[in-house]
């Protein structure tokens, strides 16, 4: 049996790894880097020195709280017999790498994606979050050691005009939703960019897969912030952030439509289990409600302090095997 394969957004998941809970601020904050954030979590690092400081002896309560979050989501995973895998933490060495621009090893999702048979390392775009592959890399190297899959990585961004340069490549996998063979990749000017996409488009080709670029508002990091595929013919999409509607070959479908402001709190970023089971916060209970009236079994799980970084229940796991068989 091969043990890396993802057919889709919502094919029974069976295999997953889920992120840890590690992240510290930088010397210098980019507001690029935080202007997709929720106002609340600006008041809350009001009047604190967070410069160069981890988020857990700042606010070890948080802390404490935002790992309970995860392993809420792993008993509910594993209750539904998904086998959970989770990434070592950082390495000192590894945080005193990021001392200046800070470090993250928080959503796995962006740092590598899994395609079919493919394992793909992404590229990111902010600079604290480059390295955070490597806690996942031994799973990584394992898993194509081990399977039927193919490993491969984007180049690393260019940085000959700075080490914030906007060439890139950057592509990420919470811009990236698997549809059998149509791929759909997001691009806000925050995380992927074209030539990101364009990466993606050349080697896919070649294994009868269509990319599909799917334009952002500035205001949404990922894809999957804005549109979630949550069974065949049915998905959660904020309309207004897809820049030029919904993509042609999801027109057809059911929709649970959501505003700008809660795909900003991640109202799209849930997790299907399979087509019956989906796994969403209480704080989008209407979403629920919407799931079950269309005959879907909802697990709730409080999300908050996960959902304060950025992402939620896609954003901290990356599927490794969903399929049918």
């Amino acid at each position: 049996m091969n043990n890396v394969f993802v057919k889709s957004e919502f094919a029974p998941l069976k295999r997953v790894v889920m992120a840890q809970s590690e992240v510290a601020f930088p010397l210098i904050i980019d507001p690029e880097e935080v202007k997709f954030l929720q106002e609340e979590e600006e008041d809350r690092y009001s009047g604190v020195d967070i410069l160069g400081k981890n988020f857990k002896d700042l606010f070890p309560d948080e802390q404490k709280k935002w790992e309970e979050e995860r392993e809420n989501l792993k008993t509910v995973l594993e209750k539904y017999n998904v086998e959970v895998i989770v990434p070592r933490l950082l390495t000192e060495y590894e945080k005193e790498l990021g001392k200046e621009d800070g470090y993250s090893n928080f959503f796995i999702r962006d740092p590598f994606f899994t395609i079919g048979h493919f394992l793909i390392e992404g590229s990111l775009r902010f600079p604290y979050r480059r390295n955070e592959v490597l806690p996942a890399r031994d799973i990584l190297v394992n898993e194509s050691s081990t399977n039927k899959c193919m490993y491969v990585s984007l180049p690393r961004p260019d940085i000959s005009k700075g080490p914030k340069s906007e060439d890139g490549p950057f592509l990420e996998g919470g811009d990236i939703l698997v549809l059998d063979k149509t791929i759909f990749a997001g691009r806000s000017g925050l995380a992927s960019n074209s030539k990101g996409i364009k990466w993606l488009e050349r080697l896919l080709d070649h294994y009868g897969y269509e990319v599909v670029d799917v334009p952002l508002h500035p205001a949404i990091l990922h894809l999957d912030c804005a549109l979630g595929l949550v069974k065949e013919g049915l998905m959660i999409v904020c309309e207004e952030a897809l820049l030029k509607g919904v993509p042609e070959q999801l027109k057809g479908w059911d929709r649970i439509n959501i505003s700008l402001e809660d795909a900003s709190k991640l109202a799209a970023n849930g997790l299907p289990i399979n087509e019956n089971v989906y796994i969403t916060d209480p704080e989008f209970k209407y979403i629920g409600d919407e799931l079950e009236r269309r005959g879907m079994t909802v697990e709730y799980i409080d999300f908050k302090i996960t959902r304060s970084f950025g992402g939620a229940f896609r954003c901290s796991t990356q599927p490794l095997l969903r399929n049918d068989d």
